[in-house]
């Protein structure tokens, strides 16, 4: 497990943490290699461990690490170089969605790594054919960020959508005098433009 397992080690260290356990598809073993590993983490103080976990994830050397924006329940989530995409889960913490985006030179940085990390997890529903699964996530990226980018076209790949969102975010970038470290998308534009078969198969199967 590498850095997954490191950092939920340290995690379970927490005084605020009752137990950290594997859920998804890495804990059913049916992952593919670029499968999320993602972890329930079950909490007596979630004021406390929340204050505490961007230090924890920052002693590992994630390239991002955020709050989920549309999670129904808290999550925090991380990619490490490989890439690895690790995110905690509280199923305790219900939340509501985030409003869209709000563009901006304060919030740039931020949707650059939100935007990454979903896509390094559709790359993920793709290499388990869930094609469909891939193009309803497009929708809701195209509402949530893409669209207050100014990217006014609903993506009909992720190829496409990460080619629209680089246009739009460079241009940004000279408009706000301000460069983005390029790491996240060094990692994960690639697997986003590796050979792969769009097959279909209905998201109601398991990932």
């Amino acid at each position: 497990m590498g850095i997954a397992e490191d950092l939920t080690a340290a995690v379970r260290a927490h005084p605020a943490v009752r137990d950290v356990e594997p859920i998804g598809s890495r804990a059913r073993g049916t992952a593919t290699e670029l499968s999320d590993w993602d972890f329930a983490v079950a909490v007596d103080d979630f004021g406390r461990i929340a204050a505490d976990l961007p230090a924890l994830a920052a002693a590992h050397g994630p390239l991002s690490a955020q709050w989920d924006p549309l999670g129904d329940c808290a999550g925090y989530l991380m990619i490490f170089p490989g890439p690895v995409k690790v995110d905690l889960i509280f199923p305790e913490v219900p939340r509501s969605w985030n409003r869209p985006w709000r563009v901006g030179p304060d919030t740039l940085p931020a949707m650059d790594a939100h935007f990454w990390d979903w896509t390094l997890w559709l790359v993920s529903k793709r290499r388990h054919g869930m094609a469909d699964r891939v193009r309803g996530e497009l929708l809701k990226m195209s509402g949530h960020l893409l669209e207050p980018l100014g990217v006014t076209v609903v993506p009909r790949t992720l190829e496409e959508a990460a080619d629209r969102y680089v246009r739009a975010r460079d241009r940004l970038e000279r408009r706000y005098g301000l460069r983005i470290p390029r790491r996240l998308q060094e990692e994960v534009l690639p697997l986003v433009r590796a050979p792969h078969r769009d097959r279909f198969r209905p998201t109601r199967l398991s990932s």
